[in-house]
């Protein structure tokens, strides 16, 4: 759900906080004596424990326990606002934080626009002022404004550097190009040209259990291994999130599938800590001929959508 990804202990450390100041809430609350207003953070205490073991199981994609604590915080704030007008209006400010840190960006300017006429129909802020509007449309402004800047600067890292961010491997628009030129260079000096579409099974199982150090692990492990079988003019390129291409110019189909073999044999070895031994699913897909560039490309990443389907 999110572009950008926090350490899993930081994530774990947010969620035992979110719990422990639900908890001091609640009993803050018991100790005044407003009895009435105990219902709603004791139900958050239960989401947010649901959400906290969401979280540590394995099964569980991460948005959505993220989903949930970002419920419990608007919820929190919201019930506060309502039940207590007298409750400080800096504390609107908790759940827009909590968006921007748990939504991508465009969702969260979204979520607080459509919520600015709902806010006031809060007690609290009944009354308000213009001046409190303006505030709340500043704050969102400059909560998303460090989100545009990292996502902008992502942008052009990405349009300067040829490499993928996460791997020793081309990234897919300087992939697309090298295999153009590679293509347009067999057709005029009527040469052969292989790709090997790689996909690895494993690496959305290894992010969501262990986390993004050893889906990078696996990762690296790929590349190790293909630069070590291949050629030194041999390209790889990361198509997808977990599909690779390897680009084999002047090379056969039988070229191909023999180093398909040894690749496989090769990461077959490769044992990792956290997901054992390295599966990988490769296949050779070579152009037709007189095949427009476009067209083998969209056989390309139809061959790369096959391999990931179990």
């Amino acid at each position: 759900m999110t572009q950008h990804h926090f350490p899993r202990q930081l994530v774990t450390l947010a969620y035992i906080a979110s719990i422990a100041l639900m908890g001091s809430y609640t009993v803050w609350l018991y100790a005044m004596g407003e009895y009435r207003d105990l219902v709603m953070p004791s139900f958050m205490i239960l989401l947010l424990l649901a959400a906290f073991l969401l979280h540590l199981g394995q099964d569980m994609r991460a948005h959505l326990p993220r989903l949930v604590l970002l419920f419990c915080t608007y919820t929190s704030v919201i019930a506060a606002l309502y039940y207590q007008p007298e409750t400080p209006l800096i504390w609107i400010g908790l759940p827009m934080t909590a968006a921007f840190l748990l939504l991508p960006l465009l969702s969260a300017v979204l979520l607080h626009m459509v919520l600015i006429p709902l806010w006031w129909l809060m007690p609290a802020l009944a009354q308000a002022s213009p001046t409190l509007v303006m505030g709340y449309v500043a704050l969102a402004l400059l909560l998303a404004l460090p989100r545009w800047e990292h996502a902008r600067r992502r942008a052009l890292l990405r349009a300067t550097d040829p490499n993928d961010s996460e791997c020793d491997a081309y990234h897919i628009d300087t992939l697309k190009e090298r295999l153009h030129s590679e293509y347009q260079r067999a057709d005029m000096l009527n040469q052969r040209l292989a790709v090997l579409v790689i996909h690895l099974p494993q690496r959305d199982m290894a992010e969501e259990q262990f986390g993004a150090r050893a889906a990078q692990a696996l990762l690296g492990a790929l590349c190790t291994e293909v630069y070590s079988c291949c050629r030194d003019h041999d390209l790889l390129g990361r198509a997808d999130n977990a599909t690779f291409w390897l680009v084999l110019p002047d090379t056969s189909e039988s070229g191909a599938l023999l180093v398909r073999d040894r690749l496989q044999r090769a990461l077959s070895r490769r044992v990792l800590v956290e997901t054992g031994q390295c599966e990988a699913r490769i296949a050779a897909c070579l152009p037709c001929p007189k095949e427009d560039f476009e067209h083998y490309l969209q056989r390309l990443e139809n061959r790369g959508n096959a391999l990931a389907t179990p």
